[in-house]
């Protein structure tokens, strides 16, 4: 199953918390998840970069493949993002990533449930 992982959990990782690290020592030993981040996560991450951050950073996300937005992403994230932005703040980052994981049968691991309020996708915390 594709895994995707929020921004918020790889950010943590590489400030170096050591339940993030645990999280992804199992997550890359796990058999049959494949580690994933929406192109969206990836862009947080990436352009925050400090310019000694950006080797280990880098090479971090080398682990992930990186999941691209088309127009059906879109399409969906808009969706979610007028259903659940007025009630639960959902942001657009977040309703594109939920998109994806819906539309790519793949499960979101994050800090923050309530990023996420669509049930019909598939949502876990961390830690």
């Amino acid at each position: 199953m594709r895994i995707y992982i929020d921004a918020d959990v790889v950010i943590w990782h590489l400030r170096g918390d050591p339940q993030a690290g645990q999280f992804f020592q199992e997550l890359f030993a796990a058999s049959g998840d494949e580690p994933w981040m929406g192109a969206m996560q990836r862009a947080e991450i990436v352009f925050h970069m400090r310019p000694g951050e950006v080797k280990r950073t880098t090479n971090f996300l080398a682990l992930f493949q990186t999941a691209a937005i088309d127009q059906a992403t879109v399409d969906l994230g808009a969706d979610f993002y007028r259903r659940w932005h007025p009630s639960h703040g959902i942001d657009v980052n977040d309703a594109l990533l939920a998109a994806t994981a819906l539309l790519n049968d793949g499960r979101i691991i994050c800090l923050h449930l309530k990023h996420y309020p669509t049930p019909e996708v598939r949502v876990a915390k961390a830690w």
